[in-house]
């Protein structure tokens, strides 16, 4: 049983291993594919916990690509507008999280686990299920998705009548001259074809299984980098603070004999994998005397702390406290978020919460969650 047991699971890792990357689409007419798949909401589903829906809207989509947030609002008021017709929407996340790297992940908070996609879920108030694929992804392959958002449409029969883009226009803020979704589930539900069945589907490409050796080559890449740890003046703290640049800048005040700030350091790490490229910047400051420098230093390659990096230079530790922030009372570690210009978003005295502080990153102007 054993044996028969992998060798089924090997045939279907080299079936999505063989067809990943050009999966074939679905076409206009065939059949809806079957799929037992967990929800975030706790619940299992299938084709058939829609069957009395008489229009099938499905979704393939991800918590951190730009292009299926940008979506996000509008599949959530296409399943308002139509429930009291019998409309049922329910979207599906494609991708591996483990084929996701670091630097995949500038325009959002969360990555694509089971258990982030259930913090999506919370957060945005979906009112349709979101379901997990990325375990197995062979309803995504079943069904062809090749981006995130894409979108699928059955009639009450659960023939493909629509695949394709959910409108025309990505960013939330500019208006659509072509509703495709929309247009199909009115075409479905007034009995007429859909005029325009099949469209390109724009947006990140799917992260199969195949791809997760992009992540073991993110960290050989990073170990890579240089890690310098340079001093700073009141002078140039000062000018640190002012934050002249055109980037959201995030200090951690933090220490080697500090252990929240030891045990919390990666989280920054990860933070300036995931942002720096976008106008994004992290800065660590220890307070080690500068004759535990090569101990600071020494941390801060054992934690690939590629980042900017100072230590102390002509000041004492209170006149730093004070310069820093005169409310601080001067327990590390101490967490800033400054924008552009200089105005500091984000406080906090002790161990950060990551995911808040992601947040706070991800929905500041100067970064943002679309394109």
């Amino acid at each position: 049983m054993k044996t028969t047991f992998i060798f089924l699971l090997s045939v279907v890792w080299f079936t999505l291993s063989s067809y990943a990357i050009d999966p074939k689409t679905l076409e206009i007419g065939a059949q809806a594919p079957d799929f037992k798949l967990p929800g975030t909401d706790g619940k299992t589903y299938s084709l058939a916990s829609f069957s009395k829906a008489k229009v099938l809207v499905v979704v393939f989509t991800c918590n951190h690509c730009p292009t299926a947030q940008a979506y996000e609002d509008r599949i959530i008021r296409l399943t308002s507008d139509y429930k009291a017709q019998g409309i049922k929407v329910v979207a599906i996340s494609t991708n591996d999280p483990s084929a996701v790297r670091l630097d995949e992940l500038g325009y959002t908070d969360l990555s694509d686990t089971f258990e982030e996609m259930k913090i999506r879920y919370k957060d945005k108030k979906y009112n349709f299920p979101y379901l997990y694929d990325g375990a197995t992804q062979i309803t995504s392959l079943a069904y062809g998705a090749v981006a995130t958002p894409h979108v699928f449409i059955f009639d009450q029969n659960r023939k493909l009548q629509y695949t394709g883009r959910f409108d025309d226009v990505e960013k939330p803020t500019e208006t659509p001259k072509v509703n495709n979704a929309r247009d199909a589930v009115e075409a479905l539900l007034a009995g007429k074809p859909v005029a325009v069945p099949k469209t390109k589907s724009f947006g990140c490409s799917i992260k199969w299984k195949e791809k997760s050796d992009w992540i073991e080559r993110g960290k050989a890449e990073w170990a890579k980098e240089e890690v310098k740890l340079e001093t700073i003046n009141p002078d140039g703290l000062r000018k640190l603070l002012k934050n002249d640049t055109d980037k959201l800048r995030v200090i951690n005040v933090w220490a080697t004999w500090c252990g929240p700030c030891v045990v919390e350091f990666p989280e920054f790490v990860t933070m300036n994998r995931m942002y720096r490229g976008r106008d994004f910047e992290f800065v660590s400051i220890t307070t080690d005397k500068p004759a535990q420098r090569e101990k600071a230093l020494k941390f801060l390659k054992a934690k690939q702390a590629s980042n900017v990096n100072y230590i102390l230079d002509g000041m004492d530790v209170y006149q730093f406290i004070e310069i820093v922030d005169p409310k601080w009372q001067g327990a590390l570690p101490y967490t800033l978020i400054i924008e552009p210009g200089g105005k500091v978003i984000y406080t906090k005295q002790g161990a950060i919460n990551a995911l808040e502080v992601r947040k706070k990153i991800v929905e500041s102007p100067t970064i943002g969650r679309f394109y």
